[in-house]
């Protein structure tokens, strides 16, 4: 169930000229969230901007109570956030929504991400990774990264410093292979097994492109206004009618979304 908290800024590092990554302290969120989640941030105490901004939950460290979000500066509001110092507070609403769907990995999995795609995958792939086949082997996990250019791509040493299979893509050919991200995925699925479990998160292109290669968990983008299935802001076209983004999503069956 999601709280609204005050939580403490206790790190804020810009990644790069539009990229930074906010460290906030709250016991709840870092104790309750899922993979996939997200929470949504009061920027200002006064009326503009007005409303929330919703971001997904990018790792939490349950042994510090901290957790941490992803964001690029896009407008108002995320320029205003990138000006957030240590110590101050910031009013969040979360965690969100429903995130990816665990019960369906065996011994395998792969994970798709496509510029701020990556944001909640890290958090994905580090609870992944604690877990074991019949206590022995560890999750066999390959993430696919893809990006503009070279200066859009973001979390690659992150993703390499706990897995060992991290591929690259940029439409540019900057680094890594020039190509979708989408496309790293197809020699993948026909060696990988059918039932390897897939989750993609990115622009809606992006992940209308891995849906038509294999079905898949997809984290779905949307603008929304309420963050708690309220507003209808931000439904999307399902095979069983609209849904709500942010409060049915952000995570869906490909199979069951209309692109």
């Amino acid at each position: 169930m999601p709280k609204q908290l005050k939580c403490q800024i206790i790190d804020h590092q810009q990644l790069g000229s539009l990229y930074f990554k906010l460290t906030l302290s709250s016991e709840y969120i870092s104790q309750t969230a899922k993979p996939g989640q997200f929470v949504s941030v009061r920027i200002t105490d006064g009326f503009d901007p007005l409303l929330r901004r919703p971001l997904s939950i990018h790792r939490v460290n349950r042994a510090e109570k901290t957790f941490q979000l992803l964001y690029e500066v896009v407008g108002k509001g995320t320029d205003l956030l990138s000006q957030k110092c240590k110590g101050e507070e910031l009013d969040i609403l979360g965690p969100l929504g429903n995130g990816f769907d665990l019960s369906q990995v065996k011994d395998s999995a792969i994970l798709v991400g496509g510029g701020m795609g990556v944001a909640p995958l890290l958090f994905l792939a580090e609870e992944l990774i604690k877990w074991t086949v019949n206590g022995k082997q560890q999750i066999n996990i390959h993430v696919l990264l893809g990006a503009s250019n070279t200066s859009s791509l973001v979390c690659v040493d992150e993703f390499k410093q706990i897995i060992d299979k991290v591929q690259i893509s940029t439409d540019d050919g900057s680094c890594g292979e020039k190509c979708f991200v989408s496309e790293l995925l197809l020699p993948l699925t026909s060696h990988a097994s059918p039932l390897t479990p897939i989750y993609a998160c990115g622009p809606k292109a992006m992940l209308e492109a891995v849906a038509k290669i294999a079905p898949c968990q997809v984290s779905m983008e949307a603008r929304m206004a309420c963050g708690i299935g309220t507003c209808l802001g931000c439904v999307i076209k399902t095979k069983s009618g609209y849904k709500k983004v942010c409060k049915d999503g952000p995570v869906f069956d490909s199979k069951e979304v209309i692109f």
